[in-house]
């Protein structure tokens, strides 16, 4: 469901329309879970506004994804389901989305067809879960994927199995490795930045 369509992509020059950037639920509803860690976060938070900020300079679209369900935080009359309050930029387009990827029953891969982008740059939380499954949809669906590992977020889990806990950095490497050279390009902030 698409939340609230702003023009700039046709209105405003773009000097990579070929190119959007996918911010992942990014939202507040995050905080009121138990796992949550502003230490975790603190390096995200500065990845993520450095490659916001750089995606904007260079005309790229911004799309901010935010995810709705019956869990509390994420309820859609939460008062939760809008950007963190250090993601201040407007977006091109907002989506609503109630399933882990960013496709299946938003709209996004209309939007982005009829603004002819063709590369996905892919940030947000979790990393393990919205982000790499969009990802895997999105190269699916025949867009080129950056997956900028730093400009996302995750959490220590533990595995129900083994009593095993896997820390965030675990999570992520996983993560890189299932993705790597098959459904995305593994970058940093400055590699995607410096592709412009």
């Amino acid at each position: 469901m698409v939340l609230v369509l702003h023009n700039k992509a046709m209105t405003s020059p773009q000097t990579h329309p070929a190119t959007a950037l996918l911010i992942i639920d990014v939202q507040p509803s995050f905080l009121q879970a138990p796992y949550w860690s502003a230490s975790l976060a603190e390096p995200f938070r500065v990845a993520l506004q450095k490659l916001d900020a750089g995606c904007r300079a260079a005309g790229v679209s911004v799309v901010h994804i935010f995810h709705v369900d019956d869990d509390a935080p994420f309820r859609a009359d939460s008062g939760l389901i809008r950007p963190m309050d250090w993601l201040t930029g407007e977006p091109a387009v907002r989506f609503i989305k109630h399933v882990h990827n960013a496709f299946t029953d938003t709209g996004l891969d209309r939007w982005l067809r009829r603004q002819g982008v063709q590369r996905l740059i892919i940030s947000g939380i979790r990393t393990e879960q919205c982000c790499e499954t969009t990802a895997r949809v999105a190269s699916d669906l025949g867009y080129a994927v950056d997956f900028v590992s730093e400009a996302t977020l995750t959490f220590p889990m533990t595995h129900a199995g083994t009593g095993q806990t896997f820390s965030a950095q675990d999570i992520t490497t996983r993560t890189e490795l299932v993705l790597a050279d098959r459904f995305a390009r593994i970058v940093t902030v400055d590699t995607c930045l410096s592709s412009f």
